[in-house]
């Protein structure tokens, strides 16, 4: 359930909405015309429009006529294409308090993305990042609206630091709780030491609360019985993948049984049985399943991806480093050292599990689960650079056989959809978030024009490409 804030906005938003033909003096704060507008839920091109903007809302969209609306400030699209802001469903900032201002240096690198929306998805600067919340919604900070779980829920002993740990159904309700005083955006579960009954329970009660949820799985439990009890998203493909074996109810028996042991089974060891055993009959079951209990998934391919290719890349040169803190830099050794000590099996499992991964995609479209865009930029993941990861992950949907058009979906109109905020968020209409990109190719024939966009507008103010080359050059260090 979105907290009242967002309520609100979302309420002010479709007041709005009823105001589509204002009286000829209204003055907007902004006015773009000519624009070829690309309408993300259809796939289709609206050409030649005018949007007009107020209060960082979309006031008006119509075709372009000889009388312009009068506005504090006019662009002239020249046929480029404008479409809705993206979203990016999974970021990070953490790393504790020495890394504060780290964190917030990256915003700008969002932008110059085209990113205008992001879900942090668990850390330890809830305070700090509540702090950003509010002063980007007041024209303070310049960065993308952001939505944020707070802190994760895990097990004793947790391995991210902030983590609330929960054990007993007494201490999820107090974890709830605090999540709930904080005003969270939904709940986010980790599984580095959660137990399933633990898990399970944290889902069923925060159902019970009217909080979304979504996590990792430990892999003692079943996607089913997640997405019985109420999980409205799985992070990354591990947990379908799972689901997708014809023998998973054997696999995850096996995983329970060596808990306590001296050699317990945990996921990636688990990982060669469960590819081994996939079937697509049972796949196409459980993407019907995800569909028909709405559980959206957020696939994650670009990390996927990169770390699977880290043992043999070096990025030492690359051009997006020198933007990156080197406190920030510096989390990155720990999957590097890990990455350098992999055997040649390992490696050549991770690639083929890379591409039995991208072959889930087409199914669970065609099946209509809801499919999230997610870069999992942030400390610790190392080479993930926020705002180019996301187009990277695009790229990555595409070459799992999406089109261009699906693709964006993925990082508009259904995140919009995954937070309730279709009304309000996601697409170009009278009444939604004047959120917007304005580039100069179309992008539903090539996600190539989403690199280095002409125009941004983010809550209804602008940014053209100059300006944004100056916000992340004031955060370069070399």
């Amino acid at each position: 359930m979105p907290h009242p804030t967002r309520l609100l906005f979302a309420a002010a938003l479709l007041l709005a909405a009823s105001c589509t033909t204002p009286p000829a003096t209204t003055t907007y704060d902004l006015v773009i015309t000519h624009a070829n507008v690309v309408d993300v839920e259809t796939g289709t091109i609206r050409s030649d429009q005018t949007v007009a903007v107020a209060e960082g809302v979309i006031r008006q969209l119509g075709a372009t006529t000889a009388s312009t609306p009068r506005a504090t400030r006019t662009l002239d699209a020249q046929g480029r294409y404008l479409m809705p802001g993206l979203w990016d469903m999974h970021v990070h900032f953490r790393g504790g308090d020495s890394l504060i201002t780290a964190n917030r240096n990256l915003l700008p690198l969002y932008l110059a993305h085209g990113i205008t929306t992001v879900r942090d998805a668990g850390g330890d600067l809830t305070p700090a990042v509540q702090q950003w919340q509010r002063q980007i919604t007041a024209g303070q900070l310049a960065g993308p609206t952001i939505f944020t779980s707070g802190p994760k829920i895990d097990g004793p002993g947790a391995f991210w630091a902030g983590s609330l740990e929960v054990e007993t159904p007494v201490q999820i309700s107090r974890a709830l709780d605090s999540l709930q005083r904080l005003k969270v955006d939904y709940v986010k579960i980790y599984e580095s030491t959660i137990s399933r009954e633990a898990f399970l329970g944290t889902i069923a009660q925060a159902e019970k609360r009217g909080m979304l949820t979504t996590g990792h799985m430990p892999y003692t439990a079943t996607l089913a019985e997640a997405s019985a009890a109420g999980l409205d998203a799985s992070e990354h493909l591990y947990y379908v993948f799972k689901a997708c074996s014809n023998r998973e109810d054997s696999i995850t028996a096996a995983i329970r049984q060596s808990q306590g042991t001296a050699r317990p089974i945990g996921l990636f060891a688990a990982l060669p049985a469960v590819y081994r055993t996939y079937d697509p009959a049972t796949a196409a079951r459980t993407f019907r399943m995800l569909a028909e209990r709405r559980t959206a998934v957020v696939p994650t391919l670009y990390i996927q991806q990169l770390l699977a290719d880290l043992p043999t890349t070096d990025h030492s040169r690359d051009s997006l480093l020198a933007y990156i803190d080197p406190r920030i830099e510096a989390t990155y050794t720990r999957r590097l050292a890990g990455a350098r000590q992999q055997s040649a099996a390992t490696r050549a499992f991770n690639q083929q599990l890379g591409a039995r991964f991208r072959s889930l995609i087409p199914g669970m479209q065609k099946a209509g689960v809801l499919l999230l865009a997610g870069s999992d930029s942030g400390a610790s993941n190392s080479y993930v650079y926020p705002g180019a990861a996301l187009l990277g992950e695009l790229d990555q949907l595409v070459r799992a056989g999406l089109t261009p058009a699906e693709a964006l979906r993925t990082a508009t109109i259904n995140g919009a959809i995954f937070f309730h905020q279709e009304a309000t968020a996601g697409s170009i209409a009278p009444g939604k978030a004047a959120d917007l990109l304005l580039l100069d190719q179309n992008p539903l024939t090539s996600l190539s024009a989403l690199r280095g966009p002409h125009t941004v507008v983010a809550r209804g103010r602008v940014y053209p490409a100059a300006e944004l080359r100056q916000m992340i050059q004031a955060v370069r260090r070399r």
